[in-house]
Order: C-alpha cells, then structure tokens, then sequence
C-alpha cells in the first residue's frame, strides 16, 4: 500500500468521529488511490507547502488581540476574521474599527498577476529598488494567446508575437524570485486554485476575478498593479474595512442548477454595484453540500457585482479538493484550525440574503451586462419579447469561471448524449480548459475525444475568447448575434469586437444543451431535440465528478512554473525602439495650489467600465508601453453632448476629435482636463492602465456619481483625486468644455469637501457643486506626491 493511501486511511479512522461528513469523500480518494496503483499509474509527490500555509499561529494571535482589546469580544464574521488577522499592526486599532469607514492597513500573504497586468505591475515594482519580493508571488501567461486555429497551434502563434514580452516577465520573475508560469500552462485563477489558494489566507492578485479563490476559504481580492506593489515591496496595503454582505444558502442543488446559477441569480438581485463596498460572506448548510471548484465559481462571478471579493468558510469539500491536488500539509492545517475558518455565531451583516438551493433553477444573464438575469423557464418569452433572432451562433465554455474538472465532465455527460443520438451542435462549440492539469486529466478520461466527436474544438489553457482574445470569423462587422457563454463578462464588445454580438451567460450545462438545439428559446428541461432516426430526443439531467476518479494527470512537464528565489545579476531588458515596453517615468507631484482653468473634456452617459476606458482584445499588446496604450484612452464612451462614442469638441481648435487626441492637445498646450461621470464609474477589470493612462494624458480628477472600488483605487493610486457628487443631480448640470476650478485641494482632509466652481462653455454663466471624497491621511499623501509608487520610493531612498 502506497503512503498516499496509508496516508488516507489514517485520516479515515481519525476523522470517523469528528468529521462524518468527510468519510465518504477520503474513502473515495482511498479508492481512486488504488485504482492509480493497480494501472501503475505514478502518483505525483506531495507538495511542498512551506510557501503555501498560511501562519496560521500568528493570525489567531493577531486575531485574539483585535477581538478582545479592541472589538471587545464581538462575534466575528468570517471576512472580518481573516482581514484583522492579517493587520499589519493590530495595536493601531485601539480607538475601534468600523466597518465601512476604518481603512485597514494589511500584510498579504501572496500576490498573482496575469501577463496582462503583470507588464505594468513589474515596471512599477523596478521603481521601488527592491531585490526581491518580500511575499511569494507568481506571473501568469495566460491572457496573451488568441483562439484561433486551436490549442498547439495558437500557443506557438503567441510565443513568436509576444517573445519580447513573455522574455521581460520571465526574466524578470528570474530577477525578483517570481514562480513563472508559461504560456499554455492555464489561466491565473484555476492555477492559484490548484496551487496556491489556502483557507484563511490574504491574496491580492491583478485581475478582477481574484476572487475565484475565496472557493477555498481565502480572502483574494483584485487590486491594480501599484496595490500589488505596496505587497510585494513590504509596504502595509490598505483597504477600507469592507461591509458584509451574509449569504444564507439551505437546501441542495437539483436537477439542472448548478453554483454558476447560485451568481447569476444573486446578480439579478444585487446589480453590478450592489456589492460595492462589500464582501460576500456564504454560510449556511447549502454552503456544505457545494463542491470547492462550484464555489469557486460563485465567488469569482462575485465581481460583476462590484464586491470587494467572497468567500466560504471551510468545508469537506475544499480539504478533499485539497488532499486531491497534493497540498495535505495545507488540509491539515486548515483542519486543525477550522474555527477560524468560519464565522462566530450571532454575527451581524449589513445586508442578509437567504438562498434556498433546492428551489433555484438555471438562470441566463445578459446581453450587455451580468446582472440582467432571467430564470431559464421565462427566457424565451424575453427572447420573443426582444425581438431577438432565435438561434445561437456560438457556445463557449470553459474561462476562469466554469473550467474545473466537474465542469467538464457534465458537459461531457450531454455530449454523450447527443452523440449516442447523433446530433450535432448547431454552431460553433469551443472548450477551454481551465489549465494543463485539467486539459490532461480530460485527455487521459476520454473526456475530449467525446467533445471533439461532436464538433467541439479546444482551444488553450488560456483566457481566449473571454477577454476579446478571439479571432472569430464566419461573422459579419455589426452583425447581430446571440453566443451563449460561461464566463463571467459580457459587456458589449468584449469577446469579438462586434457591437452587434450579444453574449448571454448561463452555466456550462445550459450552453452545452442550447449549442446542440442552436435557439436562444430552448428550454433543456423540458423541450426535446429530434434525434438521427426522426424521433424526440429530450436531455437527461446532466451528472458528472466532483474530482476525477483517478485522480488529477500532471500534463506536459515543460509546462511547470519556473521557480526562482531571486537572481540579482539577472538582466532586464527593455529596448529604447520597442512599442510594446516602455520604462515608466515618475509622474509630478502635485504643484500645491487649487486647479484652476481645467477644461471638462468629456462628460460620459450611462456605463462606463474599464472595458470603455481602456480597451482590451487588440491592445492587450501595449499592456507594458503606457504611451502607445494611452490612444485607446476612453475610445468606448458615450458623450452625453453629442450621443457620440469617442467624439468631443476641442475647445482650442474649435473642431471634433476622439477622445485620446484631443487630451493630447490639452496637454501639448498646458491644459488640464477632467471627466465627469455616471454611476459606477470603472466597472469591470482591475486593469489599473484606466487609471494610467487618464494621468498620463494630463487628466488630475475625476467627478463622477459614483466609482467602482478598483478602479476608485487604481485612480488614487495614480495621484489622480477621485470626487463624487454631493448631489447626484448635479451630473446633469456640466457639459464638455466647461471651465473648472476647485477649492478645497489645498487643505484637503479626510471627510472634507472639495467645492467645484463652473463656468459654463459657450454662455459663460457660473455655479457651484460640492463633491466628496473618500481619500485617507495616506492616500492625500499619494495625491501629494504624485503617485502612491513616487512616496514608495522616496521612502526606499530615505532607508
């Protein structure tokens, strides 16, 4: 008997009278054990999680101080036990802390960053003159791969066009002690999942989707780069003191829901700025019959719901998901320490939510926004209602969402069915594995021969698709069309370019039946298909493993992260000609008087994610050269004035312009500009070049009605002042080309209002607002000098 299996059946009689809930799981791991040794199948070596495990001792000690000098025993959430373990000094708090007001400076266990996002993130970190990091981090390849031609060929095509690229990360994680995942190897989230995610611990990682990893009980939130800076250069992070959000879930799930509809319905309920300010907290025994990977995906979607993240607390499914991708160390130590892992009892949340599984049913959400959610039962009276053309055009699954092993295996299970019956998808069906380990366990169980025998082509252990990276064809430019996806994002433009594709969301089981019946309108639980001899076919229930029977393959081992501790004489290096690197260069500190003679360039109507503000799909390639990124600037929002996109007046010249040129002729001519802003202002992706790229232009603040919390961040980090209208009405009184002058800048002060003097472009009459902001003692700091990264490395010269 291996150890792996002694190993096991220790844990089996250990557990047999405190965790009986958990015998069924272990014996199962006992037997997929012995199944692997009687193939003589190896079974890969455990982990070393030395770098993994959270300290636990230390965070219960932080954590008992907080709870008892200074919240005087107050029952604590799950959220709020985690954030004030992590506190950088605990003893700061004395006076109290209060959530949705005390911003908390913490020390976070780990930091993860996409390809993407990395490029802008190192160029910073090399501003700080720092050797190392000083807490593990790792660089993820996975956003700069198209989906085209298929999986080989399209992480081939990838590494020649982005060599410079994938080059600079490489070397730099060499120099740094970064771990290095390479192109093909998966997508960030489903990677630090089966890798890296702990119960209790604090990750930031540059993606708005950080939050995948609150399915194994940690708190992992989005940041831009500066944010994983202040980590990863050993300055305290901070972050106001969330509010919680209690989701009470009871029952089961049944028949055809799945946890992707557990978000998808949340989200109809919450909207895309529901969350803001918030974490959402799971509890309840619903919570325990879900398996880590589908809470995964709950808390992922979580962030199209503007919450700062979510979480679950720990349960038998993440120590087996833990057990099963080798981290027992971390299993054990979880175990061990479970009544941290979970809320007190008697807690209060700011809001309460009661969810019962065994009543939700599958939802689809969309188009244009993810929180647009209707019950699957009603969706083809809204398809009819719309006016909508009845048929879909392309189904995707897969994504950082939806691509776990338990995915795949209830897409599979209605593939076979369809197969048995000869049918075939109506349209273009594609699969992304979520990584290597996925897609190699899905070959070894035959699992992507059944998906390729019905038409389905895979595609690479990337983002593709989901973040614009799609080169589609077989569709016309603006034409209308309906694609059915599980991801979590489908603003308009993001998968393909074209405005006329509506991207409706719903689980891998719903888009997988719904490709096979090719309408918008079918209903998989109760219409039928018309199988290869004429006759009604109707869809079984869809089942499939929570965990592969033999357990998890490896894959290719080319495809293992690079693991380093740090190389100084490693050299990195950016060519002076090169358009897609550019060393950054310090922005100016703030001049120390009022603005005065700022003129509004644009004032934007209605959504305006980051999407809008700064585009992805084809300038993804610019992500590391802020200049070249900056012409994408704000090229997707909507001018109130003319109901144009990308068109405002240049008040200089007198004539029409885009967006990104005419804040360059503002700043050619010494003339600041500002935005003025709807509601939720930089929904959507940490991308933090939103942020940049406004600064860069010459942009030194932003009115809007109110902001999206990354991006709110991303903003002041970038020394840019974010204010929001006292009076939200008073939107309505600006124009582009107004005159703008503040007071207030000079003395600013936490809780202390900014007063904006207008006068008005082309009548010349004047008035005043008041705005307010949310700026802390350090973050004017960073206002002050320019940047949070330019007071970073004063301080690195000051040591």
């Amino acid at each position: 008997m291996s150890n792996m299996t002694l190993f096991l059946t220790k844990k089996y009689h250990e557990l047999a009278q405190i965790r009986p809930t958990l015998l069924s799981r272990i014996s199962n791991q006992i037997h997929y054990r012995n199944m692997a040794l009687m193939t003589n199948r190896p079974i890969p070596p455990v982990k070393d999680c030395a770098k993994i495990t959270p300290p636990y001792e230390k965070l219960i000690q932080n954590l008992a101080y907080v709870q008892k000098k200074i919240l005087k025993d107050r029952p604590l959430t799950l959220s709020e036990k985690i954030l004030y373990a992590h506190l950088w000094n605990p003893h700061e708090y004395d006076g109290g802390i209060v959530r949705g007001e005390t911003y908390l400076k913490l020390k976070p266990d780990r930091v993860a960053m996409q390809d993407a996002s990395a490029q802008m993130a190192i160029l910073q970190f090399m501003l700080a003159g720092m050797p190392t990091t000083s807490v593990p981090s790792s660089i993820h390849c996975d956003h700069l791969i198209e989906a085209f031609q298929g999986a080989d060929k399209d992480v081939e095509t990838a590494k020649s066009v982005n060599k410079e690229i994938f080059d600079f990360l490489q070397s730099t994680s060499e120099k740094y002690g970064i771990d290095f995942w390479k192109p093909g190897s998966g997508i960030i989230h489903q990677i630090v999942l089966e890798n890296y995610a702990a119960p209790g611990g604090l990750m930031l990682g540059t993606d708005s989707h950080t939050p995948n990893a609150g399915g194994l009980g940690m708190v992992a939130i989005g940041v831009g780069g500066a944010d994983a800076v202040d980590a990863m250069a050993n300055i305290p992070w901070e972050l106001k003191a969330p509010k919680i959000i209690g989701i009470k879930l009871s029952g089961r799930l049944s028949k055809w829901a799945s946890p992707k509809d557990v978000i998808l319905h949340l989200a109809g309920k919450l909207t895309v700025r529901g969350g803001t300010g918030h974490i959402i907290e799971y509890l309840g025994s619903g919570s325990e019959t879900l398996s880590c990977t589908g809470m995964a995906t709950i808390a992922n979607m979580g962030a199209e719901v503007g919450a700062t993240t979510s979480v679950f607390p720990f349960s038998d499914s993440m120590y087996s998901y833990l057990t099963e991708t080798r981290r027992h160390q971390v299993a054990e130590e979880a175990l061990r320490y479970a009544s941290y892992l979970k809320a007190d009892g008697n807690v209060q949340y700011d809001q309460f939510i009661e969810m019962n599984l065994s009543e939700l049913e599958p939802h689809i959400n969309g188009p244009f926004t993810p929180d647009l959610s209707t019950p699957l039962s009603k969706f083809a009276e809204v398809v009819a209602k719309n006016g909508w053309k009845d048929e879909v055009k392309a189904g995707l699954i897969g994504s950082c969402t939806n691509s776990s092993y338990q995915d795949m295996s209830r897409v599979v299970n209605l593939a076979n069915q369809a197969l048995v019956k000869g049918i075939q998808p109506k349209g273009d069906f594609f699969i992304t594995p979520g990584s290597e380990q996925i897609r190699a366990t899905m070959v070894r169980d035959g699992q992507t021969e059944v998906l390729e025998q019905v038409g389905g082509k895979v595609l690479a252990n990337a983002c593709g698709p989901c973040i614009g990276q799609w080169k589609r064809t077989g569709i016309k430019e603006n034409e209308e069309n309906a694609i059915l996806t599980s991801f979590n994002r489908n603003f308009r433009n993001r998968n393909d370019n074209n405005p006329g594709t509506m991207n409706f969301l719903a689980s891998p089981e719903i888009v997988t039946a719904m490709i096979f019946a090719g309408k918008l309108s079918f209903n998989p639980m109760v219409d039928t298909l018309i199988d290869k001899d004429g006759k009604p076919f109707k869809f079984q229930i869809p089942h499939g493993d929570e965990l592969p029977r033999q357990g998890f393959e490896s894959g290719n081992e080319d495809l293992e992260p690079i693991i380093t501790f740090g190389n100084s004489s490693t050299e990195i290096t950016i060519s002076e000609d090169s358009n897609r690197l550019q060393k950054l260069k310090p922005f100016a500190s703030w001049h120390g008087d009022e603005f005065k003679g700022m003129r509004v360039l644009v004032k934007v109507k209605g959504k305006c994610t980051t999407d809008h503000i700064s585009a992805a799909g084809p300038w993804l390639k610019y992500k590391g050269h802020l200049e070249n990124i900056s012409n994408n600037t704000l090229i997707g929002a909507l001018n109130s004035d003319n109901e144009k996109v990308n068109v405002v007046r240049n008040i200089l010249t007198g004539e029409d312009g885009s967006i990104p040129d005419v804040a360059r002729h503002y700043k050619e001519n010494n003339v600041s500009w500002i935005i003025i802003a709807d509601h939720n202002y930089g929904e959507g992706s940490a991308r933090e070049h939103a942020a940049l790229q406004v600064r860069y232009l010459g942009c030194p603040l932003i009115i809007s009605r109110s902001f999206a919390r990354i991006h709110e961040t991303n903003l002041k980090k970038q020394g840019v002042l974010p204010l929001v209208f006292k009076n939200e009405k008073d939107y309505e009184l600006f124009s582009g080309g107004d005159i703008i002058e503040t007071v207030g800048v000079v003395g600013l002060e936490p809780g202390k209002d900014v007063i904006i003097k207008v006068k008005k472009y082309g009548n010349g009459n004047k008035f005043e607002v008041v705005t307010k902001h949310t700026m802390s003692k350090d973050q004017i700091e960073w206002f002050k000098m320019g940047s949070a990264l330019n007071l970073i490395a004063n301080k690195q010269k000051e040591c």
